[in-house]
């Protein structure tokens, strides 16, 4: 008999049953496994209230108290209407690296760069400067051609500085031309070893046609910056200006050329006078301090602190034939009379330029004719002389209570 076949042994089962598919199923549970969910529940500690917080601190950033402190200053500024009331005094105190006294001054050109820019005063000159407008600098008034001031110390038209000293309770003739003519009135001081006097401008008395403008510095025993001591006359009427910078006083007008009277720089003790096509003048009365007296040897008394006027020239219609202490330097022809190169040149000529009077054009250099005619009207400006309580002086002028 044949044998049997072998025994077809059923393929294992291994392969059918292959339980790799079911284990794969059952991985799959496990993804889904809760550390997923862990997972989400940390996430609610990312968006945990740090990042609020992070937005809270941006509140405190515009926090109001930044805009409190920016409203302080404002009101600091408008404080300045406490100055006002003394403009000139209230500069120095925020200056004290400078000293007290310091001075500032204003450029008061429209259209200049630095128009209403405010300057403090060079040490030079700490209690007087004016702004170039066009430079934009402050500049000392008696450092400019046509200043008449100190024991007077002149800057000729032709640029040149001299001395012209003059005698005490006299009168000289700065300039004299056919159409004007300034004489300015001599106050000074000797001590007992000195040959000469130390002498300053007090007054000058301006003619033009038939009329006579003056301007002067009062006697003062004792100075105080805002005591106003200037004062001013015209055609013998005292002119009163309010005490407030850039106020005017204009002439009538009838009154030919036209004067302007105004305060510069100051309510106290500074004024611009100008006659219209002829003149312009800066005037400013000053002291002589204990230190000045000190370092110069003036020997002042506390009686007179010998107030007297620094003054400024602009002049704007002068012939060639003008003449005077100061007239002179500008003719074109001029050759300065004076040493070139010496610490202190000192012009000469006393009896020269001398007058009678304050209002009288009558030195030897005169050149004034006033309102035409050979005497150019000096009958007309021979008045008596007159000197009021008030200090003011000199020939037509009249005292009012």
């Amino acid at each position: 008999m044949p044998s049997p076949p072998p025994p077809v042994s059923p393929p294992p089962p291994t392969p059918t049953p292959s339980v790799p598919s079911p284990p794969d199923v059952t991985p799959t549970p496990p993804t889904p496994s809760v550390p997923s969910p862990p997972d989400v529940t940390p996430t609610p500690p990312t968006p945990s209230v740090p990042s609020p917080p992070d937005v809270t601190p941006t509140p405190p950033t515009p926090s109001v108290p930044s805009p409190p402190i920016v409203t302080p200053p404002t009101p600091t500024p408008p404080s300045v209407p406490t100055p006002s009331g003394s403009p000139p005094y209230v500069p120095p105190p925020s200056d004290n690296e400078e000293g007290a006294g310091v001075k500032r001054a204003r450029c008061k050109k429209q259209g200049s760069p630095c128009y209403g820019v405010e300057y403090t005063c060079p040490a030079d000159c700490p209690r007087s400067c004016q702004v170039d407008c066009v430079t934009c600098k402050p500049v000392c008034n008696c450092d400019k051609p046509g200043s008449v001031c100190q024991d007077p110390r002149f800057i000729g038209g032709d640029g040149l500085t001299f001395y012209f000293h003059g005698k005490k309770d006299s009168n000289f003739c700065l300039i004299s031309d056919p159409n004007l003519h300034i004489n300015a009135h001599f106050i000074g001081k000797r001590r007992a070893d000195m040959a000469r006097d130390f002498t300053w401008v007090q007054s000058i008395a301006i003619l033009f046609g038939t009329h006579r403008l003056y301007v002067g510095a009062l006697k003062t025993a004792t100075w105080d910056d805002s005591v106003d001591r200037i004062a001013v006359s015209f055609d013998g009427n005292v002119i009163s200006l309010p005490q407030l910078d850039g106020v005017m006083w204009t002439s009538s007008p009838g009154v030919y050329p036209h004067v302007f009277v105004r305060r510069v720089n100051a309510d106290t003790n500074n004024l611009e006078v100008e006659v219209e096509g002829l003149l312009k003048i800066v005037a400013r009365v000053v002291p002589i301090t204990m230190e000045d007296s000190r370092v110069h040897g003036y020997d002042v008394k506390e009686d007179d602190c010998l107030a007297h006027l620094d003054l400024g020239f602009k002049f704007q219609d002068l012939s060639d034939n003008v003449d005077g202490v100061l007239g002179q330097t500008y003719r074109s022809n001029y050759v300065s009379r004076v040493k070139i190169g010496v610490h202190m040149p000192v012009m000469g000529g006393d009896r020269e330029f001398q007058t009678t009077g304050l209002f009288a054009p009558d030195c030897s250099a005169a050149r004034f004719t006033g309102n035409g005619g050979s005497n150019g009207g000096r009958s007309k400006l021979e008045l008596p002389e007159m000197s009021c309580a008030s200090g003011i002086g000199g020939k037509g002028v009249v005292c009012k209570r």
